[in-house]
C-alpha cells in the first residue's frame, strides 16, 4: 500500500528541504519522491540533509509540470497551510491519510505539497481530489516545508499500521 504513494514538491526553492523531505518520508516508509520544476536539484545540501536517505533522491523523479509528475495517479491530496475557498473536501491530516491508504488498493496516489515561499496554487490545487490542513498555531500556521512532509508522512505510516493491524485481526478472527 505505502509503496503506491508518491510525495510531490511543486517548485521548491531550498534544496536543503528536499533532502530533510527525502529523509522524512524514508523514517516514515515512503520512497516515492517526485520534483516539480525544483530552483536546485541535484544539490549539495540536498544530499546532506537526506542524510541516509540518499537512495529516495537517487531515484526521485524530477518533472517539468504537474501534470507530468501526477501521471498514473487516480487520487491527489493537496497539502495546503490555510482554507481555500474552492469547494472540494477537506480532510484533517488523519483522515486525508486513512483515504491515501485506501485509494492505494486501486492504484497510484500523490500527496502535494507547494512551494516554500507560496504554497500551492489554485491551478495546482485543482488537480486534487481534496485538501489537508495540519491543524497549527492559527496565529503562526506556517510549517516549514520538510516539516510538513514529516507529519503527513508520519500520519500516512499510522494509517498503513492500522490497516495491517486490522488486516492480522481479521485473519485470526476467521482462523479462531
Amino acid at each position: 500500500m505505502i509503496e503506491k504513494i508518491r510525495i510531490v514538491l511543486s517548485n521548491t526553492s531550498h534544496p536543503g528541504n528536499i533532502g530533510a523531505a527525502a529523509r522524512a518520508m524514508k523514517t516514515m516508509g515512503l520512497s516515492q519522491l517526485y520534483l516539480v520544476n525544483p530552483r536546485y536539484f541535484p544539490h549539495e545540501q540536498a544530499t546532506t540533509l537526506a542524510a541516509g536517505a540518499e537512495d529516495v533522491l537517487n531515484q526521485c523523479q524530477v518533472k517539468s509540470t504537474l501534470i507530468e509528475a501526477l501521471a498514473g495517479c487516480h487520487f491527489v491530496i493537496a497539502t495546503s497551510a490555510r482554507e481555500r475557498r474552492v469547494p472540494w473536501p477537506e480532510w484533517d491530516p488523519r483522515i486525508a491519510s486513512e483515504k491515501a491508504i485506501t485509494e492505494t488498493l486501486t492504484g497510484e496516489i500523490a500527496i502535494l505539497f507547494g512551494s516554500e515561499r507560496t504554497g500551492l496554487l489554485n491551478e495546482e490545487l485543482k488537480f486534487a481530489h481534496g485538501h489537508t490542513i495540519i491543524p497549527a498555531n492559527p496565529a503562526y500556521s506556517s510549517l516549514n516545508l520538510a516539516a510538513a512532509v514529516q507529519v503527513i508522512c508520519y500520519e500516512l505510516r499510522m494509517a498503513f499500521l492500522d490497516k495491517q493491524n486490522a488486516k492480522k485481526m481479521d485473519l485470526k478472527n476467521k482462523n479462531d
